[in-house]
């Protein structure tokens, strides 16, 4: 019984502030309310509305545009400089540190710093590059910020995870194509690569959970604009919920089916990787 004596404190927290407000979220998604006290039901009403919604449906295809930008370039990143940083002889620790910084820093500071570097006129970046690209003010542009400010705050973090599995290869195994003649390249694609698979699922997994999460930091970056164009799926959320006029119900029902798409998405990539295990 020890164990789960341990385990006890933890998981009353978890099904106290996450459990039961999931499920609390999908009995909410059956009722109507516009101010959080009086409820009356509607059984799927709020689905039914949801799917017939075009802004819904405007929401949900740039919030697939963004995540799948986001898991791509965050997996292909990560992995690359998880492998610079592994050759590096010295200094490994103080790259590590370095590229995970941007993961510790408050994701609304993020934001409104980059809102800074990002202004069309008198911004770092424009004054850089000596041009004065509209990146928040252009709807296409104003997609493509997001995403790179998203890869640039979170790909230290799986970086690290790319990083562990990398030192868990035997190193034997480079030595011995070394001396079979494999150049640097057919050792990444034939061996780095295939050996790294567990690590790349839990990347793929996770950075998918967030790719669909993903709202703080865009809200103070571009607040959802311009004319919508950066709003994903959580504001929605958000905006239906607490924002006038208020619809707890329909945000909710917005809630569960984010919830079912990314279990969705969990469950194919699980079923992705443990096939390709067991060829």
């Amino acid at each position: 019984m020890a164990p789960y004596l341990f385990l006890l404190p933890n998981m009353a927290i978890f099904g106290l502030f996450t459990i039961w407000p999931a499920i609390n979220g999908f009995n909410i998604s059956l009722y109507e309310s516009p101010n959080g006290r009086v409820f009356r039901w509607v059984g799927l009403g709020n689905y039914q509305k949801i799917l017939t919604d075009e802004e819904f449906w405007q929401v949900a295809r740039q919030t697939a545009v963004y995540a799948l930008a986001f898991v791509v370039l965050t997996a292909a990143f990560s992995i690359l400089l998880a492998v610079l940083v592994d050759q590096q002889r010295r200094g490994k620790t103080f790259f590590r540190g370095v590229f995970f910084v941007p993961v510790l820093v408050s994701p609304v500071v993020v934001g409104l710093v980059w809102n800074w570097l990002l202004e069309r006129q008198g911004g770092l970046v424009n004054t850089a590059l000596g041009t004065s690209i509209p990146w928040l003010v252009d709807s296409s542009w104003a997609m493509v910020s997001i995403i790179v400010v998203g890869v640039w705050m979170q790909v230290g973090f799986f970086m690290l995870i790319a990083l562990a599995g990398l030192q868990g290869i035997d190193p034997s195994i480079y030595e011995a194509a070394r001396m079979d003649g494999a150049s640097r390249w057919k050792q990444f694609w034939s061996m780095t690569l295939p050996l790294l698979q567990p690590s790349i699922v839990v990347i793929v997994v996770l950075s998918t959970i967030r790719g669909f999460e993903a709202f703080d930091f865009i809200y103070t970056l571009t607040g959802g604009g311009p004319t919508g164009a950066t709003t994903l799926i959580v504001q929605y959320i958000y905006e239906n919920g607490f924002v006038s006029p208020i619809r707890y119900g329909h945000a909710a029902a917005a809630g569960v089916i984010l919830f079912v798409a990314i279990f969705t998405l969990t469950l194919v990539n699980w079923a992705i990787s443990r096939r390709r295990e067991a060829v």
